[in-house]
This record gives C-alpha cells, sequence and structure tokens, in this order.
C-alpha cells in the first residue's frame, strides 16, 4: 500500500443542484486528531471506506468550515474525483442528533407525564368539591350523627390526600419544566441550525479509510499557569494548563487533542515601506476671475462627499481569551498525551500539560514610602521551553493568594520575582518626612531643598529572612538643577530594574533583628527657576 498526497480541494469543490436535493445518509465518521490553535482548529476525520466504494458523504460537519481549506488522503489505492460541499437545514439531515437530543426528548416526555398527573389531580379535586356542594337527597340513615361523622371524616381525608399529592405534582412540574428549559437552553448553544455536507466521487479497489481535513473558525484554548510555593525549601512547583473551548457543533470525544501556538488567522505577511520621494511642486498659474467664480459655483452646487462606509463587524465572536504569543518566528505544540473530550458549547475544558519543578531565592520585598508593607517574593531562574503568557494562579505553603501575569517572555523574574502576597511577619515602620528650604549661595541667589526619609524594617519570622527595601531618589533632568544624595547604610544596586532613580538596599535579617534604612536628598537652583517635580 501506497499513501496519496494530500490534495487540495478548493478549485473542486462545486454546490452542485442536483445533490442538493439527495437524501442519501451520512457514513458515519469520527473526529480522529484535532490540532487546536486560538481562535481556529484543524480537524481530521476519518472514514471506512469497503470494497468498491464509489462515493463517500461526510456528514454533520460545522456549517463555518473553510471550505477551501478540505484536504483528502487515503492510505490505499483511491482515486478522487468530484467534490461537493452543501449547507443544509440540521433538521433535514439525517443522522445529526446528538445525545442531547435524546436528553431533550425525555424530558419532554417527563414534563407531560408530570403535567399529566398535576392536571387528573386538579380534576379530581374539583370533583371532591362538587360533592361537598352538592350534597344527595337527605334521608334518616343519612341524617344520623355517625353516618354524618363518618362522611365528613372520608371527604376530609380524600381532599387531604388529593391536595398533598397535587402540591407534590405541581412541585415536580416545576423541576422538570426547569431542566427541560435548560436543556434548550443548551442545546441553542450548542447545535448550530445549519451544517455542512460533504460528497466526495470516487473508486476504492480494496477497503481501506478516507482522511478529511479542515479547519473551522471558532475554537480557541489559552494557557494558565499554577505555581505553588513551599518556603520551607524555596520550591517552586510551575504546572502549566490550557483552557480549551469550543462551539462548533461536532462534539470531540476521544480526539487526539494537539495544542498549537501558531496563529493561522493573523497576516502572513507585514506592511512593506512606501517610496519616500521629495520634489519642488511647480509654480501654479494665476487664475483667472471668471474661472474662480464658475469654480466657486461648481464647488457650491457640488453634493458633499459620501461618507466612509461602515466597517463591516465580526459575524461570529470569539471567545475571550487573552492573547497568546508565539515563541519566535515558530509556532510550539503541545501534543496531549491521552484522548480527551471536549463537548460543543462553549464549555471550558482545562487540561494539564505537565509541570517543573524550579528552585528559587526568598526575599520580603517593600517600598516604604508608597505603603509600609512587605510583600513574600520569589526570584527565578531563566526557564527552559515555551511559556506563552497567560494568568497564573498563586498558592504558597498549600494556601491561595490570588492571581497574577505570567509573562516569562517580556517580566525580568530573575530581578523582579513572582510575588506570594503579604509578609505580615516583616513589619515596616517609616519616619515622617523632614524637608526644610533654606537660601544658599554668598548673595543668597540660590535656594536649597533638603529631604530626608527614614525606614525600620524588623523580622518576626523564627528563622534568618531576606529583605529588600526600594526607594525612589530625584533625578535632574535639566543641568540647572543638581541633586546630592547620601544613604545609610549604602544601596546595593542605584538603578534596581535598569531604571535610574530606584536604589535598593539588600540584606539579611535575622530572626527577631530589625535593621533602619535612610535617605538624605539635597535639590538645590537658582531663586528665579522654576521646577517642576514628577513623582
Amino acid at each position: 500500500m501506497r499513501h496519496s498526497p494530500f490534495i487540495a480541494l478548493a478549485s473542486a469543490l462545486l454546490l452542485a443542484p442536483a445533490w442538493a436535493q439527495s437524501t442519501a445518509p451520512a457514513d458515519v465518521s469520527r473526529i480522529d486528531a484535532v490540532t487546536l490553535y486560538p481562535g481556529s482548529a484543524v480537524v481530521e476525520r476519518v472514514l471506512s471506506l469497503p470494497r468498491g466504494a464509489t462515493r463517500a458523504v461526510f456528514g454533520c460537519l460545522p456549517a463555518q468550515l473553510d471550505a477551501r481549506s478540505l484536504q483528502l488522503s487515503s492510505p490505499g489505492e483511491v482515486r478522487l474525483g468530484e467534490v461537493n460541499v452543501q449547507i443544509v437545514d440540521r433538521q433535514v439531515a439525517s443522522g445529526c442528533a446528538s445525545a442531547l437530543d435524546g436528553r431533550l426528548r425525555g424530558a419532554e416526555d417527563d414534563v407531560a407525564g408530570a403535567r399529566a398527573e398535576a392536571e387528573a389531580l386538579e380534576l379530581a379535586q374539583t370533583w371532591l368539591k362538587t360533592q361537598a356542594h352538592n350534597a344527595p337527597a337527605a334521608t334518616r340513615e343519612s341524617l344520623a350523627p355517625a353516618h354524618i361523622a363518618a362522611t365528613l371524616e372520608a371527604l376530609r381525608r380524600s381532599a387531604q390526600d388529593t391536595l398533598t399529592r397535587l402540591h407534590q405534582a405541581r412541585r415536580t412540574l416545576q423541576e422538570r419544566e426547569l431542566a427541560l428549559r435548560r436543556l434548550q437552553a443548551e442545546q441553542g448553544s450548542v447545535q448550530a441550525s445549519k451544517v455542512a455536507m460533504v460528497r466526495v466521487t470516487l473508486a476504492a479497489p480494496a477497503p481501506t479509510e478516507l482522511r478529511l481535513t479542515y479547519q473551522v473558525r471558532g475554537p480557541s484554548w489559552g494557557p494558565s499557569y499554577r505555581a505553588r510555593l513551599d518556603t520551607r525549601t524555596a520550591q517552586l512547583q510551575l504546572e502549566r494548563l490550557a483552557l480549551v473551548t469550543q462551539s462548533t457543533g461536532e462534539d470531540w470525544s476521544g480526539v487526539r487533542l494537539t495544542l498549537s501556538t501558531g496563529q493561522p488567522l493573523a497576516a502572513t505577511q507585514g506592511p512593506l515601506p512606501r517610496p519616500w520621494t521629495l520634489d519642488v511642486p511647480p509654480p501654479e498659474p494665476a487664475p483667472m476671475a471668471g474661472k474662480a467664480r464658475g469654480n466657486a459655483a461648481a464647488l457650491m452646487a457640488a453634493p458633499a462627499p459620501a461618507a466612509a462606509p461602515a466597517p463591516v463587524a465580526e459575524t461570529e465572536a470569539m471567545p475571550s481569551f487573552d492573547v497568546v504569543a508565539t515563541e519566535g518566528a515558530y509556532a510550539t505544540q503541545f501534543a496531549v498525551p491521552q484522548h480527551v473530550n471536549v463537548p460543543s458549547g462553549g464549555e471550558h475544558v482545562t487540561l494539564s500539560l505537565g509541570s517543573q519543578n524550579v528552585a528559587t531565592t526568598l526575599l520580603a520585598r517593600t517600598a516604604p514610602a508608597l505603603e509600609p508593607q512587605a510583600w513574600l517574593v520569589a526570584l527565578l531562574p531563566p526557564l527552559s521551553g515555551s511559556w506563552p503568557a497567560g494568568p497564573i494562579a498563586l498558592e504558597r505553603d498549600g494556601a491561595s493568594v490570588g492571581q497574577s501575569r505570567f509573562d516569562p517572555q517580556t517580566s525580568d523574574f530573575a530581578r523582579t520575582g513572582l510575588a506570594f502576597g503579604r509578609d505580615e511577619r516583616i513589619i515596616v515602620s517609616t519616619d515622617p518626612v523632614k524637608e526644610f528650604t533654606e537660601n544658599a549661595g554668598f548673595t543668597g541667589t540660590r535656594t536649597e531643598r533638603t529631604l530626608q526619609q527614614g525606614y525600620t524594617m524588623e523580622n518576626r519570622h523564627a528563622q534568618p529572612v531576606t529583605v529588600q527595601v526600594l526607594d525612589a531618589a530625584p533625578v535632574s533632568r535639566n543641568e540647572a538643577i543638581t541633586v546630592q544624595s547620601s544613604y545609610e547604610p549604602t544601596p546595593q544596586d542605584m538603578a534596581w530594574g535598569g531604571q535610574g532613580g530606584t536604589i535598593a538596599w539588600q540584606q539579611e535579617l535575622a530572626a527577631g533583628a530589625s535593621a533602619r534604612f535612610s535617605a538624605r536628598h539635597v535639590i538645590s537652583h537658582d531663586r528665579d527657576v522654576r521646577v517642576r517635580e514628577r513623582r
């Protein structure tokens, strides 16, 4: 057996009127593999062909499939002929009923049974009321006290039993009607009213398989992560997750799923520069008076220019996902090892793509001038592999601390780190800012402004903790303004994060110890210079 090459079918697609009236049932095909991209998917269906087969019908396909992307292949000696694509109503197409349709019919039967039970009990209650208001003719026996008591007791018991059962029947009817409405809403979001049918004329001399590959818009996936930090060992477990959703109308049951960061719907080429020319315009001729008046009249009579056409809105709403970044110029693929089920209808399915253990460096970071609070930060080494940007759920010693954004491609986690919430056992206190201004120079023509700020860090942990204190220092953008800064102790970094004017103290505090940090800035300029300050 030889493998036939993939055959592009865009030029062979025909909407045949003769086949539009055909009601032949579709052959049973199954989805074997799906390659999922952000905003689209490539689906591969497999259909078994018997010996001597002359046609194949792939039915119940999504109506939004891209007919230009259809490709057929077979591992056997199959000769392919005409390919036709037809869009029909789901109700007309045979074999397009799903398991949801059976559940919907069962729910309708349950509602009908509950309604019949309630109406029958209402009829019984009405008959009891009628009997109570239309008493039979009085006789000597019926007027006996014993007979009256027995009749009243029988009527009471019958009415009580009927009303109790009627209440239960009405409650059951409400519950089943609610279940029916839920299924109807699910059907409206899961199943589209239109489906596509692909019919292929072929010749198969021996039993084999026929594979149909097509692209469909709408399905999507986005990465997410879960970070579990163990503060005793400073070990971080990073787990990759994928959030998958699709509303194509066909259930992906037991399929081989591959997730790709490629962008098939994005532009395939960037913009090109236009020619840049320089020229001197020719002198304009002097306008004639009569011609100028004629032009003015023509302009006044000319109709207003037509408004620009309104932009065409997208016909299909994409699922709301964060943008997934590609790694360089090539896409990264994640093949899910197990067969997965992704039902249609927008249900979110979370898949685990493995985890990685990372050794971190822990510290307590604070910017006391902005907030007297310390935050636990884990400094990460460079990560290997592809890590597209996505949300990350943070856990510290088994407790959830919130969510953040994880983007190793643009974030310097070796310097800024990954924050894991407040550190309540690091006490941060700030001194009031001392600020005073005085005249300087021999003639008092210069103004000096002095600012002093102090901070204190106290470690109430039972073990040593590395603390990092960040502060902003004034930076002059004009030579008419001079700044002199002094610190105690000397900061380890005068341009933290590559930002000039951001200083960083970092040291280890023993258990129960405290440390003090202070900064003094002297800003000097001529008295007539107006200083614009931004903080």
